[in-house]
C-alpha cells in the first residue's frame, strides 16, 4: 500500500500527467468530431460509430488515448530513474520488482479510467458533430442491444470493440512502462512502444492466417493499418465466432515475454 500511496502521489505531482490528460482528452474528442463530420449520409453503421469514437486512425500505431497512457507509463518509470523516491527501491530486488508492480496497478487504473472518460467524451463528440442527414439510431439507439444486457457483446455490437478499445488502451499504459524499464529512457520507450504494433499486426496476422483463421471483425477497425496489409488481415467479411485461442496466443507471447524480460532486467541490476 506504500508503494501504491508513493506512486499516487507522484503520478498527481507531475505536471506532464495532467497536460498529457487534457492533450489526449482534446485531441480524441477533435479526432472523434471530425470522423463523425465525414461520415457519408445514410444510417450510421457500426463499425463507423465504433471508429469514430475510439478515434482510430489508419496508419498511427495506437490509438490516442493508447499513445497517451503509453506516455505516462513512459514517464513514470522514466522519472524514477532520473529521481528516485524510494532509496530503498535501488538494492533490493524485491523492493524493486515490488516497485514495478506498484506503478503497473496504478498505471493500469490512470489508463482504464482514460479510456472510459475518452469513450463518453468522443461519444458525445461525435453525436454533436454527425451531419442532419446521418441517421445514429442504429449505433446509437437505446434498444440496438434489445433486452438482454449481454446484447452488448453480441456479434454486431458496439459493445466488444469498445471493450477492446479500453484494453488496448490500459495494454498501452503497461507496455510503456515495461519498454521504459527496459531501456531506462522515457523517450526511447516511447519509441519501442510506437513499433510494436506495426511489427505485431503483420506478425500475429501472417500467423493467424497460417492456422485458417483472420482478425475479428471487432478487433479490425483498431488495427493500425485499417486499409493495407489484406493479404495478411484477410477478407473484410472474415470474423471468429467466440473467443479464439491462436488468436489469444499469438498476443499474449509477445506480452509475455515483454514481462519476462522486464523481471529479468531487474535481476541483473543494481538500481531501478
Amino acid at each position: 500500500m506504500r508503494v501504491l500511496a508513493y506512486e499516487l502521489r507522484r503520478l498527481r505531482g507531475l505536471r506532464s500527467t495532467w497536460l498529457i490528460l487534457a492533450a489526449v482528452l482534446l485531441c480524441d474528442a477533435a479526432v472523434a468530431a471530425v470522423l463523425a463530420w465525414r461520415v457519408p449520409d445514410g444510417a450510421l453503421a457500426v463499425p463507423t460509430a465504433v471508429r469514430s469514437v475510439a478515434a482510430a486512425v489508419p496508419l498511427l500505431p495506437l490509438p490516442i488515448a493508447a499513445l497517451g497512457a503509453g506516455a505516462l507509463g513512459a514517464l513514470s518509470y522514466g522519472h524514477e530513474v532520473r529521481h528516485p523516491g524510494l532509496a530503498a527501491s535501488r538494492v533490493a530486488f524485491g523492493r524493486r520488482v515490488g516497485l514495478l508492480v506498484g506503478k503497473s496497478v496504478v498505471i493500469g487504473a490512470v489508463s482504464a479510467a482514460l479510456a472510459v472518460v475518452t469513450l463518453l467524451l468522443d461519444a458525445v463528440a461525435v453525436r454533436l458533430a454527425l451531419p442532419s442527414s446521418v441517421d445514429p439510431a442504429p449505433a446509437f439507439r437505446p434498444d440496438v442491444f434489445g433486452s438482454d444486457p449481454a446484447g452488448l457483446l453480441a456479434a454486431g455490437a458496439p459493445g466488444r470493440p469498445l471493450l477492446a478499445f479500453a484494453l488496448l488502451v490500459v495494454a498501452g499504459g503497461w507496455a510503456g512502462l515495461l519498454t521504459t524499464s527496459l531501456v531506462r529512457s522515457a523517450a526511447a520507450g516511447l519509441l519501442v512502444l510506437c513499433a510494436l504494433p506495426v511489427l505485431l499486426e503483420p506478425a500475429v496476422g501472417m500467423i493467424l492466417r497460417q492456422a485458417g483463421r483472420y482478425w475479428p471483425a471487432w478487433v479490425r477497425e483498431l488495427l493500425p493499418f485499417q486499409y493495407g496489409l489484406d493479404w495478411v488481415r484477410g477478407e473484410p467479411g472474415a470474423a471468429a465466432v467466440g473467443p479464439d485461442p491462436v488468436l489469444f496466443a499469438a498476443l499474449a507471447a509477445p506480452v509475455l515475454v515483454l514481462l519476462v524480460a522486464a523481471v529479468l532486467a531487474q535481476v541483473r541490476r543494481r538500481a531501478l
